[in-house]
């Protein structure tokens, strides 16, 4: 009596879960580029950390200095939500063109994953222990992971889709 059940069970979550997988794909397809602008938090910016942001990825600032300039957990907390937007950007562009560098594609993806591990690592030593130098240095080295992506995106989005650079710009 209880295995047919849980088979049921097992059947039913396995349904649901591919369910919903299907139509986050649909929405995520279905996604215009000024629905993934607006979806960036204009709240914080890495302007902040560098002179040259979107453009060269580099930092103009120590961890101590970009702990400040990002207001702390606030502008990890950005971070984390606009490395996932830049993410599905990338994947955008490698939808609407065929020439895209798949090297590229792996490389934003891979800075996304890290930018978010190191921000949760952050935030959760700052929850420990009130921005220790751990923390600093976990949100410096998201800092220069986030610019580098979004100087990345920007040099991707310049050779795929010229036209939509200056919105992405503003954007950040």
């Amino acid at each position: 009596m209880f295995v047919p059940l849980l088979q049921i069970l097992a059947f039913a979550a396995i349904a649901i879960y591919f369910g919903r997988r299907r139509s986050g794909l649909r929405r995520r397809n279905a996604q215009s580029w000024d629905s993934l602008l607006a979806r960036l938090r204009p709240d914080w910016s890495a302007r902040e950390l560098s002179d040259q942001f979107l453009w060269k990825e580099e930092l103009n600032a120590t961890p101590e200095d970009a702990w400040e300039r990002m207001e702390g957990p606030k502008g990890l907390w950005v971070m984390y939500q606009n490395a996932r937007v830049m993410l599905e950007m990338a994947d955008f562009a490698a939808r609407n063109s065929a020439d895209v560098d798949k090297l590229v594609l792996e490389t934003l993806r891979s800075d996304a994953m890290q930018i978010r591990l190191c921000v949760l690592m952050g935030l959760t030593q700052y929850a420990c222990s009130q921005a220790s130098e751990g923390v600093r240095v976990n949100a410096y080295r998201a800092a220069t992971m986030y610019v580098a992506m979004a100087a990345r995106l920007t040099r991707l989005l310049q050779d795929h889709a010229a036209v939509i650079v200056p919105d992405f710009v503003a954007a950040m």
